[in-house]
């Protein structure tokens, strides 16, 4: 796939990153998504990415750098990102209530204004937590997707998967919005416990091989990013992953 990416937190875990970089660009992949803490030595994190030959067309900035404007779009322009996701808040930030996520929407909404008006794409990308009703009976999800009408959806299909939601029914809710997926495999139940139940693409319980046409026909997805959140060895996930991907069409 021409499009399909790596997520770097999936490597954090095995520096030096510029080794990481090398091993990608060995294994056939074009592009990467980066995450906020990489952005401290941004210039060093784009000379890399040159040296490579890697491009970085999305990437993960935090809320609070999702709210610092000036210094996201720096990192932005300099890596060559199109697409700006947030990709997370802190258990302490979850409201249970409509209340905390009616503001958090409102933030977003406010971010994704600010870089649409630089010519820039903003989003949200969901864990499992989205999916759990507040004790108003809404979902997360829809509380920040139809609060915050002009934002795009990075959806990450294992964890709305761990959420216990069906991601056919969200893609058709929300598909033209959806414009890059989070390509995850959950192992089988009891499997990979020492890689927190994830599984290398193509090697879980998701059927990617046929999920993966699903997300092509029902959604707007520009991107593919391969993640795994804890992987016991990098090139194996890297490796499969990208051999499962280079047979979809």
């Amino acid at each position: 796939m021409k499009d399909f990416s790596f997520q770097l937190f999936s490597a954090r875990n095995y520096p030096p990153l510029d080794d990481i970089l090398a091993m990608l660009k060995r294994l056939g992949y074009t592009q990467v998504e980066g995450f906020g803490g990489l952005y401290a030595d941004v210039d060093g994190l784009a000379a890399s990415l040159k040296k490579h030959g890697l491009a970085h067309p999305t990437g993960h900035f935090g809320l609070d750098q999702v709210q610092d404007i000036a210094s996201a779009l720096r990192i932005a322009e300099k890596l060559g990102i199109k697409k700006i996701f947030c990709p997370w808040i802190h258990p302490d930030q979850r409201s249970a209530n409509d209340a905390g996520w009616l503001k958090l929407a409102e933030t977003l909404a406010k971010a994704g204004e600010a870089f649409n008006k630089e010519g820039y794409a903003f989003g949200w990308h969901n864990h499992d937590f989205e999916f759990v009703k507040t004790t108003d009976g809404h979902l997360p999800i829809d509380l920040i997707l139809e609060n915050a009408p002009n934002i795009e959806w990075e959806a990450d299909v294992a964890w709305i998967v761990r959420g216990k939601a069906d991601p056919l029914a969200w893609f058709d809710k929300y598909g033209k919005r959806i414009t890059a997926v989070h390509v995850k495999d959950i192992a089988p139940a009891g499997e990979n416990t020492n890689e927190d139940g994830w599984a290398d693409v193509g090697f879980g319980t998701l059927g990617w091989n046929n999920l993966i046409k699903d997300v092509k026909a029902r959604t707007a997805a520009q991107y593919f990013v391969a993640e795994h959140d804890n992987p016991s060895d990098i090139e194996r996930f890297a490796s499969r992953s990208i051999a499962t991907a280079s047979k979809w069409a």
